[in-house]
């Protein structure tokens, strides 16, 4: 199986090039990049620490994401230890620099864009909050594999770690942290 699923990854990762043009290039390069450090799911973050009533899912979001580059970052790269495809690339091959991160599995990006994603989702928050989130966790994760920086089962692996991750936080923090103690009257 694992045989199987290798020659799946590399199959894809060397017919990425047949797809790539240059605006979707850019496109996929500034998804990325808003997933860097989780640079774009701090600001949500930020914007539900800052409505009252939303003040207790914006903690359980940056719970998510500290537990979810724990597990990620922390114990799942350092164990499994897979070095990312973009290392054999020529560098005219490449469209954004090698990631500082030397290991690849599981997509980081992909794991914290998820976590935040399952958390608005069990938070029942607003349409028009969670589909532009859920839109851009879906591209953030696609932006991985067409850089070619991650393997396709890395961001699988990655958007599985961050919903587990998400609705672990949801359910932890519900049993410890009161949530009446956030709202505002």
């Amino acid at each position: 199986m694992f045989a199987r699923l290798k020659r799946l990854d590399n199959r894809i990762f060397d017919n990425i090039p047949r797809i790539q043009k240059p605006v979707i290039n850019k496109i996929m390069v500034t998804a990325s990049r808003m997933g860097n450090a989780g640079i774009v799911w701090w600001f949500v973050c930020l914007i539900f620490l800052l409505i009252p009533q939303w003040r207790y899912t914006g903690l359980v979001i940056i719970f998510s994401i500290g537990l979810t580059s724990l597990m990620g970052e922390g114990i799942i790269k350092h164990t499994v230890k897979r070095i990312r495809p973009c290392h054999d690339l020529s560098e005219e091959d490449k469209l954004i620099n090698n990631p500082r991160a030397f290991y690849s599995f599981p997509s980081g990006h992909t794991a914290s864009s998820f976590a935040v994603t399952m958390v608005m989702i069990l938070s029942r928050c607003p349409a028009y909050a969670f589909v532009p989130v859920l839109l851009l966790s879906m591209t953030i994760g696609f932006s991985r594999v067409y850089l070619r920086v991650h393997y396709l089962t890395d961001v699988v692996v990655g958007l599985f770690l961050g919903l587990v991750c998400g609705a672990a936080s949801v359910m932890l923090f519900h049993a410890i942290v009161p949530q009446d103690l956030f709202f505002v009257a």
